[in-house]
């Protein structure tokens, strides 16, 4: 690895040993392993959701699934969310989402802090994904994104609300399942 900028044919000849993720071209490694408060946030936000879709044209994937934000142009950007919707199948293409999922959720860990609340941020908004959500779980708190001519309008949600799935009309996730 001796450049400083790759795409993803590199990233994609890899060894998988350490996970990754490509932002304009720049490696980032990976979180170690998460916490198990960590996943049990992720496990129940992707239950309800995946209840939700059952039957329904969008679908819901949990990490690691690598999503090439700018698969047609440059294709420098690939990020792990730890979940996504994508309503489109067409973008389910071998290993990979390519191109923009409706919705993407990020659960903080410590280590991801900036990296999911600045620098994803403006790489999902730039990107057009229409519904991004940061949990955090020792705050036990929601900061919904929703794109709304090319800025994000936020909402924040607490332990004991439920929040309305923008993307998905109808879907309602209830926090207190979650925290």
């Amino acid at each position: 690895m001796e450049n400083d900028r790759y795409t993803y044919s590199d990233y994609a000849s890899w060894d998988d040993e350490k996970r990754c993720e490509l932002i304009d071209g720049v490696i980032f490694l990976m979180s170690p392993e998460p916490t198990p408060e960590h996943q049990r946030v992720v496990g129940s936000l992707f239950f309800q959701l995946h209840l939700f879709l059952r039957g329904k044209p969008c679908e819901a994937f949990i990490a690691p699934l690598d999503v090439r934000l700018n698969a047609a142009s440059g294709d420098d950007t690939v990020v792990q969310p730890d979940i996504l919707i994508v309503c489109d199948k067409a973008k389910i293409e071998g290993k990979s989402c390519k191109g923009v999922p409706d919705m993407v959720v990020e659960v903080l860990s410590p280590s991801t802090l900036s990296r999911d609340r600045v620098l994803k941020f403006n790489k999902y908004l730039q990107a057009g994904v229409r519904e991004y959500w940061i949990v955090d779980p020792d705050g036990k708190k929601v900061a919904v994104n929703i794109l709304k001519n090319g800025e994000y309008v936020n909402k924040a949600y607490g332990e004991e609300e439920t929040v309305p799935v923008n993307v998905l009309e109808g879907c309602r996730i209830d926090l207190r399942e979650v925290f």
